[in-house]
């Protein structure tokens, strides 16, 4: 059974390389790229509210389950990657819809998609929790988990507070304007930025290609957004500030 683990992880990982290059040429047609008019019922647009509820509550579910199930001895440790993993996906899955007003729509299959996606990514970082990897109580002390946390903990802020600048905007106004503030000063995305520094840090303190998988996934779907986001915000607005980067201040 780990060996089938191992090799499903190494495929993963490929299919991971393999759509960040596809969205680095399409962006996935949802927000300021969605196409209403495709046709297929794949592409039916649907309230973001229950899209996002759809697609990210699967995620704790999986990862509870396997984590939950699995033989390995539980400690505080694997309850600290459990929580964190849990109280990300509450935000995203419950409180995120919840306080959008004026919400968007999105087409049925980003929902289906991601339903997919959390699945399989639940599924392999819970079994890793579960049935691979057991964590001592004195790992608390080893530098990974130390600074693993501190940088999930910053990524949350930055997550969590960018998306509060986002939904006081759109709560305003029913067409894009441009966000200002906080780390919006530096790159268009914070909000990306915040999520993805949350899964390298969870990375970084699990130690583990699970992990690691994860963190891959969420760079190749968030780069090449927030690079065809901030090109748009170029295009969109003649008063677009200059200075900013797309994702990585002072850099990319």
């Amino acid at each position: 059974m780990l060996q089938n683990y191992q090799t499903g992880l190494e495929y993963w990982f490929l299919l991971g390389f393999i759509t960040f290059l596809i969205l680095l040429k399409m962006p996935a047609p949802y927000g300021k790229f969605s196409k209403p008019n495709w046709g297929s019922w794949f592409f039916i647009m649907i309230p973001s509210q229950l899209g996002w509820v759809v697609m990210e509550i699967i995620s704790p579910v999986m990862l509870g389950y396997f984590f939950l199930t699995g033989p390995i001895e539980k400690s505080i440790v694997s309850y600290v990657f459990f929580i964190l993993w849990v109280g990300h996906y509450f935000n995203r899955s419950i409180i995120y819809p919840i306080r959008q007003n004026n919400p968007s729509k999105m087409p049925l299959l980003i929902p289906l998609l991601a339903f997919m996606f959390n699945i399989v990514n639940g599924s392999l970082n819970g079994y890793h929790l579960g049935f691979v990897q057991e964590y001592s109580f004195e790992y608390i002390y080893k530098w990974n988990f130390i600074l693993g946390v501190i940088l999930f903990v910053i990524g949350a802020i930055i997550n969590i507070k960018s998306d509060n600048i986002l939904l006081r905007l759109r709560s305003n106004n029913k067409s894009y304007h441009i966000p200002n503030g906080f780390m919006y000063r530096y790159v268009s995305y914070p909000n990306y930025l915040g999520e993805i520094m949350e899964w390298v840090a969870f990375a970084l303190m699990t130690w583990s290609l699970a992990g690691l998988s994860f963190a891959v996934w969420t760079i190749a779907n968030l780069v090449p957004r927030a690079i065809a986001g901030h090109r748009w915000y170029n295009e969109t607005f003649d008063n677009y500030p200059k200075n900013r980067k797309a994702i990585l201040p002072h850099i990319l």
